[in-house]
């Protein structure tokens, strides 16, 4: 005959299975396959399942949804913005360290820096966040000053580059107000370090990851050296920015510093979509934009 304990172990272990094989089959239900074939929509391509709403979701997971639901619209027909909540926001930077880490990103180029600010008087004095992406401005006054045409925004509001064109003249550097662009001189983070058979073994690694390509706008960008030591070679010797992340969205992931935000302050989705949570949240009282007194129209939103 089993002793007391062990019956309790028994009956604890077939209830944690049920539960289990419940939740398998849940989630299986919820997961409804999209419509193929001459079911499939004109506006684009369907994503491969759509996920259905569940209670007390990460809300990851219902950002994921909104993009998928915009990306099944004409590309005209999305307009990508973001709210930022400074409330939650920790100062942390895992945004600004995934974005370097997605985009490879060389000494002095950053897309998402972390602002630290200090507000109040003393003694009542407090800390304030403020990540600083591309403002992906409506009327952005970085485009009309490109001399060669190298900046544009796309159909879908994303404000981007193209390496190819760009002669690095960086008026639109200037130009920016909320100084979102940045200029890729070529630096490597090994340059400075210490030479030697101990060095080179510490920096190994390091040195790998200056070498590798990135895929920013869905092509591959190889960081090599200069053409006669005169000529860069792109995005060497080019401006740069934040784009959203414009090559995960293409392909229906979210930005990365969205996904890398452990306090989730950061909310992405389509402006256009009344239903989408950024739109829910760029509308509320305490939202607000970066210097809206220029009449830029920045996509990103604060909530404070």
């Amino acid at each position: 005959m089993p002793d007391a304990q062990s019956e309790t172990r028994r009956k604890f272990l077939q209830k944690a299975a049920s539960t289990i094989f419940a939740g398998l089959a849940l989630s299986g239900a919820e997961l409804k396959a999209a419509p193929t074939g001459e079911e499939s929509s004109e506006a684009g391509p369907r994503p491969p399942f759509e996920i259905a709403a569940q209670a007390e979701e990460d809300i990851l997971i219902h950002m994921q949804r909104d993009l998928e639901k915009a990306m099944q619209k004409p590309v005209q027909e999305r307009k990508w913005g973001m709210v930022i909540d400074t409330r939650k926001c920790v100062g942390c930077s895992s945004c600004t360290v995934g974005c370097v880490m997605e985009n490879k990103l060389p000494p002095g180029v950053v897309y998402r820096p972390v602002i630290d600010m200090e507000v109040g008087e003393y003694p009542n004095v407090t800390r304030k966040f403020l990540p600083r992406p591309c403002m992906q401005c409506e009327n952005p006054p970085c485009v009309p000053v490109c001399p060669v045409k190298a900046t544009w925004k796309r159909e879908d509001g994303i404000v981007i580059i193209d390496y190819d064109i760009c002669i690095g003249c960086r008026y639109c550097i200037t130009a920016c107000p909320y100084q979102a662009r940045t200029f890729d001189f070529g630096e490597r983070w090994s340059d400075p370090a210490a030479k030697g058979p101990d060095g080179a073994l510490a920096l190994g690694s390091g040195r790998e990851f200056e070498g590798e390509p990135n895929f920013e706008y869905g092509k591959t960008w190889d960081r090599k050296d200069s053409l006669f030591n005169i000529f860069p070679n792109s995005p060497i010797g080019n401006a740069r920015k934040c784009h959203f992340c414009a090559h995960r969205l293409d392909v229906g992931m979210l930005p990365m510093c969205v996904t890398t935000c452990i306090g989730r302050a950061t909310f992405f989705g389509d402006l256009n979509d009344p239903q989408s949570l950024v739109s829910e949240l760029s509308v509320r009282n305490n939202a607000t934009r970066l210097k809206q007194e220029l009449g830029t129209e920045p996509k990103v939103y604060y909530l404070v």
